[in-house]
């Protein structure tokens, strides 16, 4: 019986080989799936540009690239804010999907935030990322009242940490 590739998350600067060309596939499906068309010369560095995730390092946040057995194969982000985090760039390569990817990043996440003593996620996503919406209602995270404003916000969730001794902080 052969072993099942495992989940592995590891922190890296967003300047990072690696997790440059992630972000480039994140942002290329975000482009992609907003339009509904093949992304236009120069769409996806527009995009890049509106929306950089060079503040995911510390002090103001990190990136965590998750790798499936040895394959490169998604990233999630969070920013740091007083008293809560935010989770932005949770992907996975579409040939990794389907394996336990999201879980395993959106526990990693977790895990990270609580270690520097945050109890709680927020995110904001689109109408049209069903896939992600689902993701995070299945694994614990509840939809909100909007607090952000961002351009393409329009469903928010919030996860309550709670640390491993059984009680919420």
């Amino acid at each position: 019986m052969t072993a099942r590739p495992t989940w592995t998350t590891a922190t890296s600067r967003p300047d990072h080989p690696d997790a440059l060309l992630l972000l480039r596939e994140y942002m290329s499906e975000m482009v992609v799936r907003y339009h509904r068309r093949p992304a236009r010369p120069g769409e996806v560095d527009a995009a890049l540009a509106e929306l950089p995730s060079d503040d995911l390092t510390a002090p103001s946040g990190l990136l965590l690239l998750a790798h499936h057995g040895s394959d490169l194969a998604g990233c999630a982000g969070l920013r740091w804010q007083p008293g809560w985090a935010e989770l932005t760039r949770v992907f996975v390569r579409p040939e990794n999907r389907g394996a336990g990817g999201g879980v395993a990043l959106l526990a990693a996440v977790e895990e990270r935030a609580l270690a520097t003593g945050v109890d709680r996620i927020r995110l904001d996503t689109r109408h049209d990322l069903v896939e992600a919406r689902a993701l995070y209602a299945r694994n614990g995270y509840r939809e909100i009242p909007a607090y952000s404003r961002g351009p393409y916000a329009e469903h928010w969730f919030e996860k309550q940490l709670t640390f491993a001794s059984g009680g919420a902080k």
